[in-house]
């Protein structure tokens, strides 16, 4: 049964990984406690995969509604402009002691920024379930337009950001952890009990599976489908936020960039199909999980950046070929099981 669960293989990846950074990378295991906070590889892994975790939780609802949402990281892009454009930071003295704050209030910033995250969701949305454009082809216009739209925001620089309370965000410790782990960690169970709790995630994938039956046995199909872009917005601006509290700036040019894709295959990897319906929240944190200890491993053992690429590219064909219904077919034709008959 255990073999047999949805699970079973991205967590049976993940731990060769683990296995293999335990023997080609000396004390990757090791933790350790510096100024009452938590240090190792395992604790760095988990900070650096927080936007994409968050970034793969909204994808994985779109997903499962046959979407796709490619404007991800100009969402990230945008998000994290608007926040490093209004915070930034100016110098005053204070007690005769110099200390920056902030232009606009920094709940008031965060307002703003979730707001655009939220405005690029429901330009998706309003795209896809209302005038009913093709996915791939109503976010690809946000995911060129709204990084172009990012880069006039800042005239193609970078906005350095001097405001230290929002430096916490990305790069602050709560109880020895870092503090995105809290958020991704609060936005997974919010999200899992929406999911499981009420009837919001079998209606997602009743969606998914035939949206014209969904639609003729009273579901709100397009209602439905306008929220999951939404959502998947909503989690891009928090990752934006992450992000450029992290860097301390807004970099337009680069932020978020192909953060999409990753995400995208973050969700395949946790056996979401790409073919809409069910779907797993979990396994996309598993998924992103894989990216990120894939991408520390290389770095850690020496090889060039590139070579990076190309192993994802090499996953993503593996994981299509294990969701082709045809390949299936065709492998069971190559190698039939041996069915032991009863004498």
């Amino acid at each position: 049964m255990f073999v047999r669960h949805p699970l079973f293989r991205p967590l049976a990846a993940l731990a060769i990984l683990l296995l293999i950074d335990l023997i080609m990378i000396p004390g990757f295991f090791h933790l350790e406690i510096k100024d009452g906070h938590l240090y190792g590889s395992l604790i760095d892994i988990a900070n650096r995969a927080a936007p994409l975790i968050l970034a793969a939780l909204g994808m994985t609802l779109v997903i499962a509604t046959r979407g796709i949402d490619i404007s991800v990281g100009a969402t990230v892009a945008i998000s994290g402009t608007v926040a490093a454009m209004l915070i930034g930071g100016t110098m005053v003295m204070q007690n005769g002691v110099p200390e920056y704050v902030a232009n606009t209030p920094m709940v008031w910033a965060l307002c703003a920024a979730m707001g655009a995250a939220l405005l690029c969701g429901a330009w998706n949305g309003i795209l896809v379930a209302g005038l009913g454009l093709q996915p791939i082809v109503a976010t690809l216009i946000l995911m060129v337009a709204g990084r172009g739209l990012a880069q006039l925001l800042t005239d193609g620089q970078i906005v350095t950001v001097y405001y230290k309370p929002f430096f916490f965000l990305g790069s602050g410790y709560l109880f020895g952890l870092p503090f995105s782990i809290y958020i991704v960690a609060a936005v997974f169970l919010v999200t899992a009990l929406l999911m499981r709790k009420t009837a919001l995630g079998l209606f997602i994938q009743s969606v998914g599976i035939n949206p014209v039956a969904a639609r003729l046995a009273g579901l709100k199909t397009a209602v439905l489908i306008f929220f999951v872009y939404v959502f998947c917005s909503a989690c891009a601006g928090v990752a934006g936020l992450m992000i450029t509290s992290n860097i301390k700036s807004a970099d337009a040019n680069n932020a978020g960039l192909l953060l999409e894709l990753d995400a995208i295959l973050a969700v395949t990897l946790g056996g979401t199909s790409l073919a809409g319906g069910k779907f797993s929240l979990a396994g996309s944190v598993i998924g992103a999980l894989i990216i990120q200890t894939l991408t520390y491993t290389i770095y850690s053992i020496g090889l060039p950046p590139e070579v990076n690429m190309v192993v994802k590219s090499v996953v993503v064909f593996l994981v299509c070929l294990s969701q082709s219904a045809e390949f299936k077919t065709m492998w069971r034709r190559a190698f039939p099981a041996r069915v032991k008959g009863n004498a």
